[in-house]
């Protein structure tokens, strides 16, 4: 029979921030009672006997249907249909801001209270230690491998992503439905992943998310970032700069904005010089209410693209767009010209089994005006001029990079059947991702070569390319980022994303 803390009866809430409150009461306890067991673990293990805590849940009971005085503009923060509706919840350090939108909506359109108590779900000890703390690193081989029988471990047979993927089916009739797409332990993965594949901790992830396949874009961002934290006696530039609190690279590497005299929560530079980058790095532009931008470079391939929007996901950012090269499939395109992809022909391969390629994938009028408008400022045109260095259109995205080495007939009347005007390896499956996962999405690429045409991406040709249009594009990206803030992110959260039954959590 395995330890367990103390018992936490399930109380009802009507205000949001009692019921934050309560969340985190219990998900500290339990994760305090985890560590203490941990540390008696480790001083004495032929002594110790079996623990396990548990996840808190959040519950509501309705009625279905939302009040007339509450705001039905918003695509989520209620439910459908009258039933009980459940989900575990974990590190309110990371969600508090989150946790405390969802309860208020969910109170506010069905005037019911929310129930917080302590679920069934064990919390694995890989998580309540957190990301910072390596087991292979800290334990002995003899440790690590009798961990299962004292602790809980992660169970890969409740980590899926069946209610993102429409796919969810109640094991019993009456068991709750889904409160929100994803359930504590899937959360928690992908935090500590996170963590692995950027270089950077959960915490530092801001709302806004540019995705590059280029390191030329990453440093012009590290550049202009640095830049923007030191201090200015210029009135306007300083002004511009301290909307921004800090700057973060991977290693967890801080540098405070000098224009402030204050920074929140933010701590200064207490990380660490990585002797190798991350697989995909991580950079945080951030403000105080995490509104800010991450830019990561995800580098080449549709695998990649799943994999960091699997993990990106679970924070719920309010949109994220995909900036990189493509070749350009028009005679009429030039090296540098702009594609705005409105919609997506999706042979990447990756997504299939949990969004089958017949599934369309909208354009989010929010996003595409937000992007129209960028370009637009940046470069200065309007009107008819503006196409003269962009085009809309669809982009194909491939699993191969090799795309070129296949058959030119197939290959060829396959893209024009599909009147695509560009094609890459990422951009449609970081929409389709954004699209199964309810995460505003876009993409804005830049002709890089025309195979079709015998304009190949060459050395020389690249490395001229590179320095000409990575600063205008990136300056795009970022002006598209700030006009998507100045929204509402109600506003941002398309009814698109979301079918006729889905979960009450954005």
């Amino acid at each position: 029979m395995a330890k367990r803390p103390d018992i936490i009866r399930p109380k009802r809430y009507k205000d949001p921030r009692e019921a934050v409150e309560a969340v985190k009461r219990i998900y500290d306890a339990q994760v305090l009672f985890l560590r203490e067991g941990f540390d008696e673990y480790c001083a004495d293990p032929l002594r110790f006997k079996r623990v396990s805590a548990f996840y808190p849940y959040a519950k509501i009971t309705t009625k279905g249907g939302r009040r007339a005085e509450s705001n039905s503009r918003l695509s989520y923060g209620y439910t459908s249909r009258p039933g009980t509706y459940q989900t575990t919840l974990t590190r309110p350090d990371l969600f508090e801001r989150y946790y405390m939108a969802q309860f208020a909506l969910l109170m506010e359109n069905h005037g019911e209270a929310v129930e917080i108590g302590l679920s069934a779900t064990p919390i694995p000890l890989h998580f309540a230690l957190g990301e910072d703390f390596h087991l292979e690193s800290d334990m002995n081989p003899d440790e690590v491998r009798d961990l299962p029988h004292y602790f809980d471990v992660p169970d890969l047979s409740i980590l899926d992503d069946e209610v993102a993927n429409a796919t969810y089916t109640p094991r019993h009739e009456d068991d709750p439905k889904p409160l929100s797409l994803f359930i504590a332990p899937r959360v928690d993965l992908s935090v500590q992943r996170l963590r692995h594949y950027c270089g950077t901790g959960a915490h530092h992830f801001q709302n806004y998310i540019l995705f590059t396949n280029y390191q030329f874009y990453i440093d012009q961002f590290v550049e202009m970032c640095h830049e923007m934290m030191q201090g200015t006696d210029d009135p306007f530039l300083r002004k511009e700069r301290s909307v921004y609190t800090a700057f973060v690279e991977p290693g967890n590497r801080v540098s405070l904005n000098q224009n402030l005299d204050t920074h929140g929560d933010e701590m200064p530079d207490g990380g660490v010089v990585l002797a190798r980058l991350p697989q995909m790095p991580a950079y945080h532009l951030k403000r105080p209410d995490g509104s800010g931008i991450t830019m990561v470079n995800i580098g080449v391939g549709p695998s990649n693209a799943k994999t960091i929007t699997d993990h990106i996901a679970v924070l719920r950012p309010h949109a994220w767009l995909m900036l990189g090269h493509c070749a350009g499939l028009r005679n009429s395109q030039r090296l540098g010209d702009y594609v705005l992809a409105h919609g997506y022909l999706r042979e990447d391969n990756i997504l299939d089994e949990f969004l089958p390629p017949s599934i369309p994938i909208p354009a989010l009028a929010e996003i595409q005006q937000a992007l129209e408008q960028a370009v637009a400022e940046v470069t200065g045109k309007q009107g008819a001029d503006l196409k003269t260095i962009m085009r809309t259109g669809t982009v194909a995205t491939t699993d191969d990079r090799n795309w070129e080495l296949k058959s030119y007939l197939s290959q060829n009347t396959r893209l024009s059947q599909s009147r695509a005007i560009a094609l890459d390896m990422e951009s449609g499956t970081i929409a389709a991702n954004g699209f199964r996962f309810r995460v505003p999405y876009g993409t804005l690429l830049c002709v890089s070569d025309k195979p079709l045409h015998g304009q190949l991406k060459l050395p020389g040709m690249a490395d001229s390319f590179y320095r000409e249009r990575v600063d205008q594009h990136l300056k795009i990206g970022l002006l598209t980022m700030a006009l998507l803030r100045d929204l509402s992110p109600e506003k941002m959260h398309s009814r698109k994303l979301r079918s006729f039954d889905e979960p009450a959590f954005q």
